[in-house]
């Protein structure tokens, strides 16, 4: 293969990186924090959605490491507006649905073009947060 085939793939690696960058970041992002098995802070920068009182967060079908992490904590931190507040959660895959509709209308495009990097947000699995006491 060419030099040029290798420079349109690196070219074409770094555009796409670059677009998932500003589309992960251009709408509201919170932080979770979660803690590793050297007992490290770890925090995952996350979208949100807010229904009837609560935010949900989504992870895909096949898990992810924050989710793993999040899955051994009954109560999570999450920075959000600057502040850090204490969640339990819960699963709502009832919600799925309505969560990737919320999820999308407020992300838009940037939704769209992370679901087709990731296969698709059909079988995603809401996260309920609630306030801790």
């Amino acid at each position: 293969m060419s030099k040029t085939f290798f420079l349109t793939l690196g070219l074409v690696v770094i555009l796409l990186f670059i677009i998932q960058l500003l589309a992960s970041e251009r709408v509201e992002v919170v932080e979770l924090y979660t803690v590793d098995q050297t007992d490290k802070e770890v925090s995952t920068r996350l979208w949100v959605a807010d229904d009837d009182g609560y935010q949900y967060l989504r992870v895909g079908a096949d898990g992810s490491q924050w989710f793993a992490r999040m899955q051994l904590e009954e109560i999570v931190e999450l920075t959000r507006n600057g502040r850090r507040y204490k969640y339990t959660w819960a699963l709502r895959e009832e919600k799925s649905e309505k969560i990737n509709r919320l999820m999308h209308e407020k992300y838009g495009w940037s939704d769209s073009f992370i679901g087709t990097l990731t296969g698709g947000r059909e079988n995603s699995i809401p996260i309920e947060l609630r306030l801790a006491n």
